[in-house]
């Protein structure tokens, strides 16, 4: 893994799950990292812990703003505040539809747009987004959710195209289902948790839940130095589901 001495990166939703263990890899490496979370309380030295909700631009700007004064800038930047959605396209009210999208899609807007200006006087910029396989493959009950993070696809391209001459590469990753927080709240309102997450992990060629730290790996590689040629690129941490199609295992 590449050395992060002398970088400055922020994490939203960076006090639990994918984003905590994130916080704490690029910690280790050498970066000084600043954490964006509703509740950072939990958020322990060396990281710093901000309050910031990214559904609220005020509260982003002045979040955003106050992890560069604190870390003297910014180098890196990753989208990772998300919320979940379960249901097809007739479950879930209009507003929910407009909570999970305002949150998981423009989140990323403003807390991208009040880093730019940091993340532009940078010689090492690099912004990663965290997608989900969800993007790219068809699953049952997850229409909202599916649709913001294709539409979090979309925008990790566009703002690829748009800032690369800037010097400031995008890049997102798509995690198959992880063993965070969330899935363990989906698998205890299930009617049989245990036949559930059989269900969760058998849908994964390698027969597992995704680690948050395996994900917060793979958005440390995109971030890197070592990632300098790497930009609008989606890379999947998904146990093969995306690309493999197995035979049914013999009995």
């Amino acid at each position: 893994m590449s050395d992060f001495t002398g970088l400055r990166a922020l994490v939203t939703g960076g006090a639990s799950g994918i984003g905590l263990a994130t916080a704490r890899l690029l910690s280790s490496l050498g970066a000084d990292v600043a954490v964006l979370d509703l509740d950072p309380s939990g958020v322990e030295k060396p990281l710093h812990g901000l309050r910031a909700d990214v559904g609220d631009d005020a509260s982003v700007r002045a979040a955003v703003a106050r992890a560069a004064d604190l870390l003297g800038g910014l180098d890196i930047l990753v989208n990772n505040a998300g919320i979940g959605a379960a249901g097809t396209v007739e479950d879930n009210p209009d507003e929910q539809w407009h909570r999970v999208l305002d949150v998981n899609v423009l989140g990323m807007v403003r807390t991208t747009r009040a880093a730019l200006p940091q993340l532009r006087a940078s010689a090492h910029a690099a912004i990663v987004n965290t997608c989900s396989i969800a993007a790219t493959a068809g699953l049952p009950q997850r229409a909202l959710y599916s649709a913001s993070k294709g539409a979090v696809l979309a925008l990790t391209l566009a703002m690829a195209a748009d800032h690369v001459r800037e010097g400031i590469r995008v890049n997102c990753v798509n995690p198959g289902t992880a063993d965070t927080p969330w899935v363990g709240r989906l698998l205890d309102a299930a009617a049989d948790p245990e036949a559930e997450r059989a269900a969760l992990n058998a849908r994964q060629p390698m027969g597992r839940l995704v680690s948050a730290d395996e994900v917060a790996a793979a958005i440390a590689y995109l971030a890197s130095p070592a990632a300098g040629s790497v930009t609008g690129t989606a890379l999947a941490v998904d146990g093969g589901m995306q690309g493999l199609r197995l035979r049914p295992a013999e009995s």
